[in-house]
């Protein structure tokens, strides 16, 4: 074990391996309140990637509702109860990462392997709701809900540093230098399911036909050639902004993925306190009970919600940018706001988005001359 610094606990760790920054590093956002839980994005990456023999219940996209769905079943709750919830004190980490729980019984990751059936029911608990029922006619107008609950997307966290790299014996898991997405080498991996053990979002997944483990790879023959992953690109409720994330003393306020994470502090990381350093960020739900939220994305909930709450009327650069997610296939790179109209460049500084702020109204006569006809509650 050496020491390593996590900006999101704030403090150093205990790591497996020396972990150099890659060139650069793959990441996204979330924005939690436009999910609809479609699961358009989990189909086409069932579809795209797992449609083989034994990966009949692999998905590496999954939608699950909290607070009582997940896939496996139980994923978070089992581990958060090993290293003792989470523990923050003026935004460090003072409880013990997986890394560091692991180090006391002379392991390299706290973890568990999920049993056969954990993995049989990918929609357990969804639209399950906290809080009560819901009666007919019932309105609620106060924020956060006593009634509740959430759509959580989830892939593979392509984290800055992986459990599932510190724990596999054969060094068959690795983080790619040129982009930081990490991959399963097929050819060296022997199925012993360390991987699938030692990752705490459990997005490795075993394969019993070809007794190899696989997981997301972050569709990279796509990325590769700038577009958006298949589960980026195909989501309907345009929740997905994806790019590349720099350190936290060096971002970007042009840079999409920056500006939500290092300058806004809008995007927050899912358990930070497991010590992955994972780089998919969600701005969380603002209908949500903050207790809750601050267990699963760390202390940055109550400012990111304010945030989104305020700012995002007020900030016309800020808003801009929630109004191209979803905007484009291909990555953004850099953005700007000019004229009341958002725009978004790849990385060779080629235009690929432009979005207005504020969608025109037209009020059209309910008689149109030109046409001798009527429109009928037709705006």
């Amino acid at each position: 074990m050496i020491d390593v610094f996590n900006w999101q606990i704030n403090r150093k760790m205990k790591y497996t391996y020396e972990s150099p920054a890659p060139q650069k590093q793959f990441a996204a956002v979330f924005d939690i309140n436009k999910c609809i839980g479609c699961q358009t994005c989990t189909i086409t990456c069932k579809t795209s990637w797992t449609t083989g023999r034994g990966q009949e219940y692999m998905f590496w996209n999954n939608v699950e509702s909290k607070p009582y769905g997940g896939y496996p079943l139980y994923w978070d709750f089992k581990l958060l109860e090993k290293i003792g919830g989470g523990k923050w004190n003026a935004g460090t980490y003072e409880g013990k990462t997986i890394f560091e729980k692991a180090a006391e019984e002379n392991k390299n990751v706290e973890g568990f392997l999920p049993d056969l059936e954990d993995w049989s029911y990918p929609n357990m608990g969804e639209d399950e709701i906290y809080g009560g029922s819901v009666n007919k006619g019932m309105h609620i107008n106060s924020l956060p809900h006593p009634i509740w609950f959430y759509y959580l997307p989830r892939l593979c966290n392509h984290c800055s540093h992986p459990a599932c790299v510190a724990n596999c014996p054969r060094q068959a898991v690795y983080k790619r230098p040129e982009d930081g997405i990490v991959l399963i080498d097929q050819s060296r991996c022997q199925g012993y399911r360390q991987c699938v053990a030692g990752c705490p979002y459990k997005k490795p997944m075993f394969n019993a036909t070809t007794y190899r483990s696989e997981k997301c790879v972050a569709c990279y023959p796509k990325v590769e050639q700038g577009l958006h992953t298949q589960c980026m690109e195909h989501c309907i409720g345009k929740i997905r902004m994806q790019g590349w994330i720099s350190p936290p003393d060096a971002p970007k306020a042009d840079n999409p993925i920056d500006y939500l994470v290092h300058v806004k502090k809008l995007a927050l990381p899912l358990y930070p306190q497991f010590g992955t350093q994972p780089n998919i960020y969600y701005i969380p739900p603002i209908h949500v009970p903050t207790p809750y939220l601050k267990q699963m994305f760390g202390p940055g909930v109550e400012q990111a919600i304010k945030v989104y709450k305020e700012e995002v009327h007020n900030d016309p650069i800020l808003k801009g940018l929630l109004v191209l997610f979803g905007s484009a296939p291909e990555i953004m790179t850099k953005f700007d706001v000019k004229n009341d109209v958002a725009l978004g460049y790849d990385s060779k500084g080629t235009l690929v988005a432009q979005a207005p702020i504020t969608e025109p109204n037209v009020v059209r006569e309910s008689y149109d001359k030109a046409r001798d006809a009527y429109r009928l509650d037709t705006p």
